[in-house]
């Protein structure tokens, strides 16, 4: 059964990586028009947070109120007509735009996907890489990024694409792989497990976590929400309609879910659009942090 839901931003292009901010308004990764877009619940109108360039992928705040963004150009066929390396950027509250890491133990970045701060205040990330696996092949990593600007590599991985990725409580982080569609956990103490592995054509691409510790996961070609319990079972599905990317939780139950629309990498299309879902469910207050 459907839930209601209400479409509140559209032409969009390649909406990514939302994230409630504590006014109400909600920003994402407005891929192809290389910018953080904001849309605003009092007015129902959408804009420009900031112009980033490259092809930013995900957003949220940090304990400094600075809004900490993933920067990747591995779109598809697509070239952001203003080029930012592979990297994570940082946009200060009045404004300025500022690279702040673009290698972690020496190795450069190839496509940083989503982010999330853990309880500990530091940054984790997947580094995806292009989805294109036959063309330009890249291994997938997670990275942590302590709060003095040093990233290390956490976990090497295979051609398995990470792509969204959580943290808990108690300092695990949850990660969903797209190619094999895997949904892992990394304990605290360095430790992993493979906690559910999705059905078929149920491609995981954003993962956000509820006040129950239950894993909403949004699959790209299934047009809905996968939800698990935290051990891993699956729990039920939402069915949302659309194409869609990541997801997060606001106030009042809501969840917005960024729908891109039909498949397009070009990035001609601008049909994107930002859904919001009455779900009853509280989303798990984010981490926050800070780098320097």
């Amino acid at each position: 059964m459907k839930k209601p839901m209400i479409t509140r931003a559209r032409g969009l292009g390649h909406p990514e990586g939302p994230y409630e901010l504590d006014d109400g308004r909600v920003i994402y990764a407005n891929t192809y028009a290389s910018e953080i877009g904001v849309w605003d619940p009092k007015t129902n109108k959408q804009g420009t947070y900031a112009f980033v360039g490259g092809g930013p992928n995900a957003c949220m705040l940090g304990s400094d109120g600075a809004v900490y963004s993933t920067q990747t150009p591995n779109v598809g066929s697509w070239v952001a007509p203003v080029h930012r390396p592979p990297s994570i950027q940082k946009t200060s509250a009045d404004g300025k735009v500022e690279i702040l890491v673009t290698e972690a133990d020496g190795v450069k970045f190839d496509g940083p996907n989503d982010l999330t701060f853990g309880p500990d205040g530091r940054l984790y990330f997947t580094d995806s890489g292009d989805w294109n696996q036959a063309e330009k092949p890249h291994p997938g990593r997670i990275i942590v990024i302590e709060q003095d600007g040093v990233a290390r590599i956490l976990e090497e991985l295979d051609y398995v694409y990470p792509n969204g990725i959580v943290a808990e409580p108690d300092g695990s982080i949850v990660w969903v792989e797209s190619y094999t569609l895997r949904v892992v956990r990394r304990k605290p103490d360095g430790t992993k497990q493979v906690i559910h592995t999705l059905a078929e054509g149920h491609i995981p691409d954003g993962l956000k976590i509820d006040v129950d510790g239950n894993l909403w996961i949004t699959t790209v070609a299934s047009g809905g929400v996968d939800v698990l319990s935290r051990e891993g079972r699956h729990l039920h599905f939402l069915d949302v309609g659309g194409t869609l990317l990541n997801c997060c939780f606001g106030k009042g139950g809501k969840l917005f879910v960024c729908d891109m629309g039909p498949f397009d990498t070009s990035g001609a299309a601008m049909t994107g659009q930002l859904v919001e879902v009455d779900v009853g469910v509280e989303g798990m207050p984010l981490f926050r942090g800070a780098i320097g």
